[in-house]
Protein backbone atom coordinates (compact mmCIF):
# COMPACT_ATOMS: atom_id res chain seq x y z
CA UNK A 1 0.00 0.00 0.00
CA UNK A 2 1.46 3.33 -0.98
CA UNK A 3 1.97 6.17 1.46
CA UNK A 4 -0.73 8.32 -0.13
CA UNK A 5 -3.34 5.59 0.31
CA UNK A 6 -2.22 4.95 3.90
CA UNK A 7 -2.59 8.64 4.72
CA UNK A 8 -6.03 8.70 3.12
CA UNK A 9 -7.17 5.74 5.19
CA UNK A 10 -5.72 7.26 8.37
CA UNK A 11 -7.41 10.59 7.70
CA UNK A 12 -10.71 8.82 7.10
CA UNK A 13 -10.32 6.95 10.38
CA UNK A 14 -9.58 10.16 12.28
CA UNK A 15 -12.53 11.96 10.73
CA UNK A 16 -14.75 8.97 11.44
CA UNK A 17 -13.64 8.84 15.06
CA UNK A 18 -14.19 12.57 15.42
CA UNK A 19 -17.69 12.23 13.98
CA UNK A 20 -18.52 9.38 16.37
CA UNK A 21 -17.13 11.41 19.28
CA UNK A 22 -19.14 14.42 18.17
CA UNK A 23 -22.28 12.32 17.85
CA UNK A 24 -21.75 10.86 21.32
CA UNK A 25 -21.24 14.34 22.77
CA UNK A 26 -24.37 15.55 21.01
CA UNK A 27 -26.31 12.62 22.45
CA UNK A 28 -25.02 13.45 25.94
CA UNK A 29 -26.05 17.10 25.58
CA UNK A 30 -29.51 18.08 26.87
CA UNK A 31 -31.54 20.65 24.97
CA UNK A 32 -34.23 22.56 26.85
CA UNK A 33 -36.87 24.66 25.11
CA UNK A 34 -37.59 27.83 27.11
CA UNK A 35 -40.76 29.81 26.39
CA UNK A 36 -41.78 33.38 27.16
CA UNK A 37 -43.57 36.43 25.79
CA UNK A 38 -42.00 39.88 25.52
CA UNK A 39 -40.53 42.59 23.36
CA UNK A 40 -37.22 42.07 21.52
CA UNK A 41 -35.50 44.00 24.33
CA UNK A 42 -37.01 41.72 26.98
CA UNK A 43 -36.11 38.59 25.02
CA UNK A 44 -32.53 39.90 24.75
CA UNK A 45 -32.33 39.88 28.57
CA UNK A 46 -33.66 36.33 28.64
CA UNK A 47 -30.95 35.37 26.14
CA UNK A 48 -28.32 36.73 28.54
CA UNK A 49 -29.73 34.46 31.22
CA UNK A 50 -29.65 31.48 28.87
CA UNK A 51 -26.06 32.26 27.88
CA UNK A 52 -25.00 32.45 31.53
CA UNK A 53 -26.60 29.08 32.28
CA UNK A 54 -25.02 27.41 29.26
CA UNK A 55 -21.60 28.82 30.20
CA UNK A 56 -21.92 27.23 33.64
CA UNK A 57 -23.50 24.05 32.25
CA UNK A 58 -21.84 23.18 28.93
CA UNK A 59 -23.80 19.93 28.71
CA UNK A 60 -27.08 21.87 28.34
CA UNK A 61 -28.35 23.91 25.41
CA UNK A 62 -31.15 26.42 26.03
CA UNK A 63 -33.28 27.26 22.99
CA UNK A 64 -35.62 30.22 23.32
CA UNK A 65 -39.23 30.06 22.14
CA UNK A 66 -40.58 33.62 22.28
CA UNK A 67 -43.93 34.96 21.11
CA UNK A 68 -45.72 38.31 21.23
CA UNK A 69 -48.11 38.63 24.17
CA UNK A 70 -51.13 38.56 21.86
CA UNK A 71 -50.17 35.20 20.33
CA UNK A 72 -48.49 33.50 23.26
CA UNK A 73 -51.36 31.64 24.92
CA UNK A 74 -53.07 30.72 21.66
CA UNK A 75 -49.90 29.08 20.37
CA UNK A 76 -49.25 27.31 23.67
CA UNK A 77 -52.80 25.97 23.72
CA UNK A 78 -52.37 24.70 20.16
CA UNK A 79 -49.16 22.88 21.07
CA UNK A 80 -50.69 21.26 24.13
CA UNK A 81 -53.76 20.23 22.16
CA UNK A 82 -51.49 18.39 19.71
CA UNK A 83 -49.89 16.59 22.66
CA UNK A 84 -46.32 16.41 21.33
CA UNK A 85 -44.18 17.17 24.37
CA UNK A 86 -41.02 17.51 22.26
CA UNK A 87 -42.20 20.80 20.71
CA UNK A 88 -43.73 22.27 23.87
CA UNK A 89 -41.37 24.46 25.94
CA UNK A 90 -39.96 22.47 28.87
CA UNK A 91 -39.94 25.63 30.99
CA UNK A 92 -42.15 28.60 30.19
CA UNK A 93 -43.73 31.82 31.44
CA UNK A 94 -47.31 31.58 32.72
CA UNK A 95 -49.81 33.89 34.41
CA UNK A 96 -52.05 32.90 36.03
CA UNK A 97 -50.98 29.31 36.57
CA UNK A 98 -54.29 27.98 37.89
CA UNK A 99 -55.96 27.26 34.54
CA UNK A 100 -53.02 25.21 33.26
CA UNK A 101 -52.50 23.54 36.64
CA UNK A 102 -56.13 22.47 36.93
CA UNK A 103 -55.97 21.05 33.39
CA UNK A 104 -52.91 18.95 34.19
CA UNK A 105 -50.72 20.75 31.65
CA UNK A 106 -47.99 21.87 34.05
CA UNK A 107 -46.09 19.90 36.66
CA UNK A 108 -46.69 19.99 40.40
CA UNK A 109 -43.37 21.25 41.79
CA UNK A 110 -43.87 20.10 45.39
CA UNK A 111 -41.86 16.86 44.97
CA UNK A 112 -38.96 18.79 43.41
CA UNK A 113 -39.07 21.41 46.17
CA UNK A 114 -39.06 18.74 48.88
CA UNK A 115 -36.21 16.76 47.33
CA UNK A 116 -34.08 19.91 46.86
CA UNK A 117 -34.83 21.15 50.38
CA UNK A 118 -35.69 24.55 48.92
CA UNK A 119 -36.38 27.29 51.47
CA UNK A 120 -39.73 28.65 50.29
CA UNK A 121 -39.90 30.91 53.36
CA UNK A 122 -37.59 33.26 51.46
CA UNK A 123 -40.51 34.33 49.25
CA UNK A 124 -42.54 37.40 50.11
CA UNK A 125 -45.99 36.79 51.68
CA UNK A 126 -48.47 35.75 49.00
CA UNK A 127 -45.86 35.20 46.26
CA UNK A 128 -46.05 31.41 46.09
CA UNK A 129 -49.74 31.33 46.97
CA UNK A 130 -50.41 33.15 43.70
CA UNK A 131 -48.58 30.41 41.76
CA UNK A 132 -50.26 27.52 43.56
CA UNK A 133 -53.33 25.42 42.92
CA UNK A 134 -55.12 23.01 45.22
CA UNK A 135 -52.47 23.56 47.90
CA UNK A 136 -49.45 22.77 45.72
CA UNK A 137 -46.86 25.01 44.06
CA UNK A 138 -46.92 24.92 40.25
CA UNK A 139 -44.61 27.82 39.42
CA UNK A 140 -42.04 30.26 40.72
CA UNK A 141 -42.69 33.97 40.14
CA UNK A 142 -39.89 35.66 38.22
CA UNK A 143 -40.62 38.98 39.87
CA UNK A 144 -43.11 40.71 42.14
CA UNK A 145 -45.79 43.25 41.31
CA UNK A 146 -45.32 45.30 44.50
CA UNK A 147 -46.24 48.93 43.81
CA UNK A 148 -44.86 52.21 45.11
CA UNK A 149 -45.62 55.91 44.79
CA UNK A 150 -43.30 57.64 42.31
CA UNK A 151 -42.96 61.40 42.71
CA UNK A 152 -41.23 64.31 40.97
CA UNK A 153 -38.98 65.99 43.52
CA UNK A 154 -38.77 69.22 41.50
CA UNK A 155 -42.57 69.56 41.49
CA UNK A 156 -42.69 69.01 45.23
CA UNK A 157 -39.94 71.56 45.80
CA UNK A 158 -41.70 74.16 43.65
CA UNK A 159 -44.96 73.61 45.55
CA UNK A 160 -43.21 73.80 48.93
CA UNK A 161 -44.30 70.27 49.84
CA UNK A 162 -42.42 67.76 51.97
CA UNK A 163 -41.56 64.55 50.14
CA UNK A 164 -43.78 61.49 50.73
CA UNK A 165 -42.59 58.94 53.28
CA UNK A 166 -43.84 55.77 54.94
CA UNK A 167 -46.15 57.74 57.26
CA UNK A 168 -48.20 59.22 54.41
CA UNK A 169 -51.95 58.57 54.49
CA UNK A 170 -54.78 58.89 51.96
CA UNK A 171 -55.33 62.38 53.35
CA UNK A 172 -51.72 63.35 52.60
CA UNK A 173 -51.92 61.94 49.08
CA UNK A 174 -55.07 63.87 48.26
CA UNK A 175 -53.77 67.12 49.77
CA UNK A 176 -50.57 66.87 47.73
CA UNK A 177 -52.47 66.00 44.54
CA UNK A 178 -54.65 69.09 45.02
CA UNK A 179 -51.65 71.38 45.46
CA UNK A 180 -49.66 69.86 42.59
CA UNK A 181 -52.48 70.05 40.04
CA UNK A 182 -52.12 73.03 37.69
CA UNK A 183 -55.29 74.48 36.13
CA UNK A 184 -55.50 77.74 34.18
CA UNK A 185 -58.27 80.35 34.20
CA UNK A 186 -60.18 78.52 31.48
CA UNK A 187 -60.20 75.32 33.49
CA UNK A 188 -57.64 73.59 31.29
CA UNK A 189 -55.42 71.25 33.30
CA UNK A 190 -51.79 71.12 32.26
CA UNK A 191 -50.68 68.89 35.12
CA UNK A 192 -52.53 66.49 37.40
CA UNK A 193 -51.29 65.68 40.86
CA UNK A 194 -51.69 61.92 40.35
CA UNK A 195 -51.67 59.42 37.51
CA UNK A 196 -52.87 55.91 38.42
CA UNK A 197 -54.33 53.22 36.19
CA UNK A 198 -57.82 52.07 37.10
CA UNK A 199 -56.39 48.68 38.00
CA UNK A 200 -54.64 50.23 40.99
CA UNK A 201 -57.97 50.39 42.81
CA UNK A 202 -57.13 47.40 44.96
CA UNK A 203 -54.39 49.41 46.71
CA UNK A 204 -57.23 51.43 48.22
CA UNK A 205 -59.77 48.65 48.61
CA UNK A 206 -57.37 46.16 50.21
CA UNK A 207 -55.73 48.60 52.58
CA UNK A 208 -59.15 49.69 53.82
CA UNK A 209 -60.15 46.16 54.77
CA UNK A 210 -62.13 45.48 51.62
CA UNK A 211 -61.77 42.71 49.05
CA UNK A 212 -62.82 41.66 45.58
CA UNK A 213 -63.91 38.16 46.58
CA UNK A 214 -64.29 36.29 49.86
CA UNK A 215 -61.51 33.89 48.83
CA UNK A 216 -58.95 34.44 46.09
CA UNK A 217 -58.71 30.70 45.30
CA UNK A 218 -62.11 29.16 46.06
CA UNK A 219 -64.55 32.09 46.02
CA UNK A 220 -68.20 31.91 46.93
CA UNK A 221 -69.15 35.58 46.89
CA UNK A 222 -68.24 39.10 45.79
CA UNK A 223 -67.03 41.58 48.41
CA UNK A 224 -66.83 44.77 46.34
CA UNK A 225 -70.13 45.98 47.77
CA UNK A 226 -68.97 45.99 51.41
CA UNK A 227 -68.65 49.42 53.07
CA UNK A 228 -64.86 49.05 53.20
CA UNK A 229 -64.58 48.26 49.51
CA UNK A 230 -66.98 51.03 48.48
CA UNK A 231 -65.07 53.58 50.59
CA UNK A 232 -61.77 52.63 48.93
CA UNK A 233 -63.23 52.87 45.42
CA UNK A 234 -64.98 56.15 46.19
CA UNK A 235 -61.74 57.64 47.47
CA UNK A 236 -59.87 56.65 44.30
CA UNK A 237 -62.66 57.72 41.94
CA UNK A 238 -63.14 60.93 43.91
CA UNK A 239 -59.69 62.19 42.93
CA UNK A 240 -60.57 61.63 39.28
CA UNK A 241 -63.96 63.31 39.65
CA UNK A 242 -62.36 66.30 41.40
CA UNK A 243 -59.82 66.63 38.57
CA UNK A 244 -56.70 66.12 40.66
CA UNK A 245 -55.98 62.68 39.15
CA UNK A 246 -56.06 61.45 35.55
CA UNK A 247 -59.14 59.49 34.52
CA UNK A 248 -58.20 55.96 33.56
CA UNK A 249 -59.30 56.15 29.91
CA UNK A 250 -57.65 59.53 29.37
CA UNK A 251 -54.43 58.30 30.93
CA UNK A 252 -54.38 55.35 28.57
CA UNK A 253 -54.93 57.61 25.55
CA UNK A 254 -52.10 59.88 26.72
CA UNK A 255 -49.64 56.98 26.67
CA UNK A 256 -49.82 55.83 30.28
CA UNK A 257 -48.37 56.89 33.63
CA UNK A 258 -44.74 56.92 32.51
CA UNK A 259 -45.43 59.15 29.52
CA UNK A 260 -47.38 61.79 31.43
CA UNK A 261 -44.87 61.77 34.29
CA UNK A 262 -41.92 62.34 31.95
CA UNK A 263 -43.88 65.12 30.22
CA UNK A 264 -44.59 66.75 33.63
CA UNK A 265 -48.29 66.20 33.12
CA UNK A 266 -48.43 64.36 36.44
CA UNK A 267 -46.38 64.82 39.61
CA UNK A 268 -47.03 61.39 41.11
CA UNK A 269 -48.01 57.95 39.91
CA UNK A 270 -48.47 54.48 41.40
CA UNK A 271 -46.74 51.59 39.68
CA UNK A 272 -44.41 48.61 40.06
CA UNK A 273 -40.67 48.65 39.35
CA UNK A 274 -41.03 48.45 35.56
CA UNK A 275 -40.75 52.22 35.08
CA UNK A 276 -37.35 52.63 36.76
CA UNK A 277 -35.03 52.22 33.73
CA UNK A 278 -36.91 54.81 31.64
CA UNK A 279 -36.94 57.37 34.45
CA UNK A 280 -33.25 56.82 35.14
CA UNK A 281 -32.42 57.14 31.44
CA UNK A 282 -34.39 60.39 31.23
CA UNK A 283 -32.40 61.85 34.11
CA UNK A 284 -35.55 63.00 35.89
CA UNK A 285 -35.25 64.10 39.52
CA UNK A 286 -37.52 61.57 41.18
CA UNK A 287 -37.80 59.15 44.07
CA UNK A 288 -40.31 56.67 45.45
CA UNK A 289 -42.23 56.11 48.68
CA UNK A 290 -44.54 53.36 49.95
CA UNK A 291 -48.17 53.48 48.81
CA UNK A 292 -50.01 55.62 51.43
CA UNK A 293 -51.77 54.19 54.47
CA UNK A 294 -55.58 53.97 54.59
CA UNK A 295 -57.66 55.47 57.43
CA UNK A 296 -57.38 52.06 59.14
CA UNK A 297 -53.59 52.45 59.25
CA UNK A 298 -53.03 49.56 56.85
CA UNK A 299 -51.22 49.48 53.53
CA UNK A 300 -51.80 47.49 50.35
CA UNK A 301 -49.14 47.79 47.66
CA UNK A 302 -50.37 45.87 44.66
CA UNK A 303 -49.52 42.20 44.90
CA UNK A 304 -46.41 40.12 45.50
CA UNK A 305 -47.36 37.88 42.60
CA UNK A 306 -45.66 37.92 39.21
CA UNK A 307 -45.67 35.86 36.04
CA UNK A 308 -44.22 32.46 36.91
CA UNK A 309 -41.79 29.98 35.43
CA UNK A 310 -43.54 26.63 35.14
CA UNK A 311 -42.60 23.14 33.90
CA UNK A 312 -44.50 21.32 31.17
CA UNK A 313 -46.17 18.13 32.38
CA UNK A 314 -45.29 16.61 28.99
CA UNK A 315 -41.57 17.36 29.23
CA UNK A 316 -39.30 14.32 29.09
CA UNK A 317 -36.44 16.32 30.64
CA UNK A 318 -38.00 17.33 33.93
CA UNK A 319 -34.89 17.04 36.09
CA UNK A 320 -32.94 19.26 33.69
CA UNK A 321 -35.91 21.64 33.57
CA UNK A 322 -36.00 21.78 37.37
CA UNK A 323 -32.28 22.51 37.55
CA UNK A 324 -32.79 25.41 35.13
CA UNK A 325 -35.77 26.77 37.10
CA UNK A 326 -33.62 26.81 40.24
CA UNK A 327 -30.97 28.80 38.36
CA UNK A 328 -33.61 31.30 37.23
CA UNK A 329 -34.54 31.97 40.87
CA UNK A 330 -31.02 32.05 42.27
CA UNK A 331 -29.67 35.42 43.54
CA UNK A 332 -26.33 34.46 41.97
CA UNK A 333 -27.94 33.17 38.74
CA UNK A 334 -30.86 34.43 36.69
CA UNK A 335 -32.04 36.82 39.40
CA UNK A 336 -28.72 38.68 39.31
CA UNK A 337 -29.23 39.40 35.61
CA UNK A 338 -32.94 40.22 35.75
CA UNK A 339 -32.70 42.61 38.69
CA UNK A 340 -29.49 44.38 37.67
CA UNK A 341 -31.48 46.91 35.64
CA UNK A 342 -33.85 47.53 38.55
CA UNK A 343 -36.94 47.15 36.35
CA UNK A 344 -38.43 44.34 38.43
CA UNK A 345 -38.77 43.73 42.15
CA UNK A 346 -37.52 40.31 43.31
CA UNK A 347 -40.03 37.75 44.62
CA UNK A 348 -37.59 36.62 47.33
CA UNK A 349 -36.31 38.54 50.30
CA UNK A 350 -32.68 37.51 49.72
CA UNK A 351 -32.68 38.88 46.17
CA UNK A 352 -34.55 42.03 47.19
CA UNK A 353 -32.01 42.78 49.91
CA UNK A 354 -29.04 41.96 47.69
CA UNK A 355 -26.54 44.52 46.43
CA UNK A 356 -27.75 43.83 42.88
CA UNK A 357 -31.24 45.25 43.51
CA UNK A 358 -30.35 47.76 46.23
CA UNK A 359 -27.45 49.22 44.19
CA UNK A 360 -27.05 52.78 45.56
CA UNK A 361 -25.49 54.02 42.30
CA UNK A 362 -28.77 53.47 40.45
CA UNK A 363 -31.99 55.35 41.22
CA UNK A 364 -34.35 55.57 42.90
CA UNK A 365 -32.70 56.31 46.21
CA UNK A 366 -35.44 54.92 48.47
CA UNK A 367 -35.64 51.31 47.25
CA UNK A 368 -36.61 50.39 50.79
CA UNK A 369 -40.12 51.49 49.77
CA UNK A 370 -40.49 48.25 47.81
CA UNK A 371 -39.54 46.15 50.82
CA UNK A 372 -42.00 48.08 52.99
CA UNK A 373 -44.75 47.40 50.48
CA UNK A 374 -43.88 43.72 50.13
CA UNK A 375 -44.20 43.15 53.87
CA UNK A 376 -47.76 44.50 53.89
CA UNK A 377 -49.11 42.93 50.70
CA UNK A 378 -51.08 39.73 50.29
CA UNK A 379 -52.44 37.59 47.49
CA UNK A 380 -55.98 38.97 47.27
CA UNK A 381 -55.42 41.59 44.56
CA UNK A 382 -56.59 39.10 41.91
CA UNK A 383 -58.61 35.92 41.60
CA UNK A 384 -56.40 32.84 41.49
CA UNK A 385 -58.74 30.35 39.87
CA UNK A 386 -59.31 29.15 36.32
CA UNK A 387 -62.27 31.43 35.46
CA UNK A 388 -60.89 34.67 36.90
CA UNK A 389 -59.98 36.26 33.56
CA UNK A 390 -63.48 35.71 32.20
CA UNK A 391 -65.12 36.99 35.38
CA UNK A 392 -62.94 40.09 35.53
CA UNK A 393 -63.16 41.04 31.86
CA UNK A 394 -66.88 40.44 31.36
CA UNK A 395 -68.35 41.60 34.68
CA UNK A 396 -66.00 43.43 37.03
CA UNK A 397 -63.87 45.64 34.78
CA UNK A 398 -66.76 47.16 32.74
CA UNK A 399 -68.53 48.34 35.90
CA UNK A 400 -65.35 49.74 37.44
CA UNK A 401 -64.54 51.52 34.16
CA UNK A 402 -67.89 53.32 34.34
CA UNK A 403 -66.95 54.52 37.84
CA UNK A 404 -63.52 55.76 36.72
CA UNK A 405 -65.22 57.60 33.84
CA UNK A 406 -67.54 59.42 36.26
CA UNK A 407 -70.59 57.77 34.71
CA UNK A 408 -71.60 55.83 37.81
CA UNK A 409 -71.27 56.02 41.58
CA UNK A 410 -69.71 53.12 43.45
CA UNK A 411 -72.50 52.84 46.02
CA UNK A 412 -75.11 52.69 43.25
CA UNK A 413 -73.59 50.03 41.01
CA UNK A 414 -71.40 47.78 43.14
CA UNK A 415 -74.28 45.94 44.89
CA UNK A 416 -75.68 44.95 41.49
CA UNK A 417 -72.23 43.97 40.28
CA UNK A 418 -71.81 41.65 43.25
CA UNK A 419 -75.14 39.99 42.54
CA UNK A 420 -73.94 39.22 39.02
CA UNK A 421 -70.55 38.00 40.28
CA UNK A 422 -72.23 35.71 42.81
CA UNK A 423 -74.41 34.26 40.06
CA UNK A 424 -71.34 33.70 37.86
CA UNK A 425 -69.53 31.87 40.65
CA UNK A 426 -72.54 29.66 41.35
CA UNK A 427 -73.00 28.88 37.65
CA UNK A 428 -69.36 27.85 37.38
CA UNK A 429 -69.43 25.59 40.42
CA UNK A 430 -67.53 27.78 42.88
CA UNK A 431 -68.91 26.90 46.28
CA UNK A 432 -65.87 27.21 48.47
CA UNK A 433 -64.15 23.92 49.25
CA UNK A 434 -66.47 22.19 46.79
CA UNK A 435 -64.78 24.13 43.99
CA UNK A 436 -61.66 22.01 44.43
CA UNK A 437 -63.69 18.84 44.01
CA UNK A 438 -65.35 20.29 40.90
CA UNK A 439 -61.96 21.10 39.39
CA UNK A 440 -60.63 17.64 40.21
CA UNK A 441 -63.69 15.99 38.65
CA UNK A 442 -63.26 18.09 35.51
CA UNK A 443 -59.59 17.14 35.30
CA UNK A 444 -60.43 13.44 35.70
CA UNK A 445 -62.69 13.61 32.66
Amino acid sequence: MNMKKKFSLLASAVVGAAMLSSMAAAQDKTTLLWGMWGSPEEVAVHQKVADAYMAANPDVTIEIWSQPWGDYFTKLDTLFAAGDGSVIPDVFFMSPVQKYASSGLIENLDPFIEEAGLDVQDYWPGALESTSWNGSVYGFPRDSGVEVLYYDKDDFDAAGLAYPDDTWTWKDLRAAAEKLTIKDATGRISRYGLAAEGGKYFDFVGSNGGAILDDAFNPTSCKLSTPESIEGIEYFAGMMNDEIAWRDANLNQAGGDQSVFLADQASMFIQNASRIPALNAAGINYDIAPVPLSPTGDREAGSTNGAAWVMSALSEKQQAAWDFIQFLQSPEGGAAIYFAAGDAFPPTKSSAESDVFMDASRGPANKQAFLTGAESTDVNGFGWFADWNELNSTLISPVLSSIWAGEAQAADVLPGLCENVDAFLADHGYTGAAAEMTAEATEAK
